[in-house]
């Protein structure tokens, strides 16, 4: 059986979606048929709440499991442990690239999301977390990462915005999460846009884009 893809989502700020962009992710790929773990690596445990609300009848992630390791030989081994049988597993780290989760989870996964709000202090505090990668990248080569535009309004900001994240060195991922109802509508209930009805298509189709995106990236299908 082969080894899991390991995914992680990694911001240095809250406020990102971080979490959000983590679940629905998680929900689009098992739509796809893929089985899907998530390891919450966040002290504050958003991921594990989420899941303990959800309901069994739509996609989700197989297993969500909180991961306290403080290295990265223990973290691999709760990975390794937790995540036996899957085809992915997606890493929630903490909001900080000072955090020993996010750089021991850099140590390990093929590839990292960067959820960006379009906002300025966003972008400030994404150097930060591109700085941290590209290092990981010379490290690594075969890691993979790039941007994803989170919450995204309607706003000249905003599209101002998405054009100076095209200025990074990581590349933008070609897919948007917009401002929505339906994604905070599904963290209330604990599923994904997947289980809410005609109201959140638009949101479907956009976590949709977002994992086919992803799986472009990561060399599957």
């Amino acid at each position: 059986m082969s080894k899991p893809r390991m995914i992680a989502l990694i911001s240095q700020k809250g406020g990102a979606g971080k979490t959000t962009v983590t679940m629905q992710l998680a929900a689009g790929l098992a739509e796809r048929g893929h089985r899907v773990a998530v390891a919450d690596l966040d002290p504050q445990e958003s991921a594990l709440r989420w899941a303990e609300a959800a309901s069994a009848e739509a996609p989700q992630p197989e297993r969500v499991f909180a991961v306290t390791a403080a290295d990265e030989q223990m973290l691999a081994a709760a990975l390794e442990a937790e995540g036996r049988g899957q085809d992915f597993i997606l890493l929630d780290c903490p909001p900080s690239i000072e955090h020993p989760h996010t750089r021991a989870a850099l140590a390990r996964v093929q590839l990292a999301i960067v959820p960006v709000v379009p906002g300025p202090t966003d972008l400030w505090s994404t150097r930060a977390v591109e700085r941290l990668i590209l290092l990981a990248q010379r490290q690594r080569p075969a890691l993979r990462a790039a941007l994803l535009p989170n919450r995204v309004q309607r706003t000249a900001l905003a599209g101002d915005v998405l054009e100076v994240m095209r200025e990074f060195t990581l590349p933008v991922l070609p897919a948007v999460l917009s401002q929505r109802n339906a994604y905070a509508q599904s963290a209330v209930e604990g599923g994904s846009v997947f289980h809410l009805g005609r109201a959140a298509e638009a949101a479907r189709d956009e976590v949709r884009r977002l994992v086919a995106a992803v799986l472009n990236l990561s060399g599957e299908k």
